[in-house]
């Protein structure tokens, strides 16, 4: 009994911040994996002698390698423990690295696709992401968005230093010693601070109320609001992909130096990070699901602006607002999941949820490199990915149109 008391007391506690700052640390590392062969895009494509497209699909490979491994990793973590997947997911992730340094186009595919996608990046997204929410309840909203923005502190930090280190070393020495630090540093963190979650107590004061199995989500089914959730994830992640994977080459084609290309997604994504705080606050008043329309609209706006500027002061301020809209998606959904559905059912809704937007986030930044290829500019690019986004935002008006519609109905009973 005491033990139960204690283990429910450290919910929201001072212990749960220290998890979700952990956390934070080994998503920075493990989301500045892929973030080096989007860095040295051209420089690969140069020296092996192919088109973008072929280079960029080392980042989808690693996103498709992530959405399939992702859903499994997501059942072992619930029943081997989330240390052991991590320590797991280090070693191939370091191991991808090394061997995408080492070899020619097929090791680079192997390399992102297999080690650092299906059996490295599966095991610390959303395994680490689901393990997370299982320490908050009524600061759920902050935790996932804090914990979310690994990504883009990844993409604030390891640019620079990424092209930096290209420009004295070149991309395969660097990728090379970046894969030996991503092998120490998570395991460390892992080894050190990961243990199993707590039991909440639903009867705690301000507590969420755990939905039932079973029971219809927004009206619909639990498989068909998931099926609904899943394509609207897909369709946002498709036009998310396209400025992070392709700014730096994007930037080169208009005549500005690459560093300037590498401080642009640095900007955007650290314009991500401070303004996820924000969308995490949001989702903590309002939901998920609100909060997912409204930093869609933003995305959808600020992607725009890539379509109307060549100015380079006015593109480091449209990256800017591109982070702020991109930035409030992938935490809100996994809000939308918990929010919706059992924490029983999280280990596998949120890798399946995660395995439609890594998909949408391969297929924006492939695509978006063989639109380059067919056209000779991103202008198509970019058009396709509002398309996407309008797609998303359809979806997601009908949700939250049943969602009020749903509340008034409770209501009025």
């Amino acid at each position: 009994m005491n033990k139960g008391k204690a283990g429910a007391a450290t919910v929201d506690g001072r212990a749960a911040w220290v998890v979700a700052g952990v956390a934070l640390a080994i998503l920075m590392i493990a989301y500045g994996a892929p973030l080096l062969s989007a860095v040295a895009l051209k420089p690969i494509a140069a020296e092996f002698g192919t088109e973008r497209a072929a280079s960029s699909a080392a980042g989808a490979f690693t996103l498709i390698g992530a959405a399939f491994g992702g859903i499994v990793a997501g059942w072992l973590a619930g029943w081997l423990g989330i240390r052991r997947i991590v320590l797991f997911g280090a070693t191939m992730l370091a191991g991808g690295l090394v061997l995408s340094a080492t070899g020619g186009l097929t090791h680079l595919y192997v390399g992102h696709g297999l080690l650092m996608g299906l059996f490295g990046t599966s095991c610390i997204f959303s395994p680490v992401v689901t393990y997370v929410t299982r320490w908050f309840d009524r600061s759920r909203g902050a935790a996932v968005a804090l914990i979310s923005s690994g990504q883009s502190l990844a993409g604030a930090v390891w640019p620079i230093i990424f092209q930096a280190g290209i420009t004295e070393f070149g991309w395969r020495r660097t990728m090379l010693v970046f894969g030996l630090f991503v092998a120490a540093a998570i395991l460390a963190l892992a080894a050190i601070f990961l243990r199993p979650p707590p039991e909440a107590r639903p009867s705690q004061a301000g507590a969420r109320r755990d939905p039932q199995a079973g029971a219809p989500v927004l009206g619909l089914s639990p498989n068909l609001a998931m099926t609904a959730l899943m394509i609207a994830i897909f369709c946002c992640c498709v036009p998310m992909a396209m400025p992070s994977q392709h700014i730096v080459a994007f930037c080169g084609d208009l005549g500005f130096a690459s560093q300037s290309g590498a401080a642009m997604l640095s900007v955007l994504l650290g314009t991500a990070f401070l303004s996820r705080q924000f969308w995490g606050w949001l989702a903590d008043r309002i939901g998920g699901l609100q909060t997912l329309l409204w930093s869609s609209i933003a995305q959808a706006t600020a992607l725009s602006g890539f379509m109307l500027t060549r100015n380079e002061a006015a593109l480091f301020a449209v990256s800017a607002a591109f982070g702020l809209g991109f930035s409030g998606l992938l935490p809100a959904y996994v809000i939308a999941i918990r929010e919706f559905y059992p924490v029983k059912e999280a280990n596998w809704r949120v890798p399946t949820m995660y395995f439609a937007g890594f998909l949408g986030m391969a297929a924006g930044g492939w695509g978006a490199g063989a639109l380059y290829d067919h056209f000779g500019y991103y202008l198509p690019a970019f058009a396709v990915g509002i398309g996407f986004n309008l797609v998303n935002l359809v979806i997601l008006l009908a949700l939250v149109f049943r969602q009020r519609d749903k509340g008034a109905a409770t209501a009025l009973a």
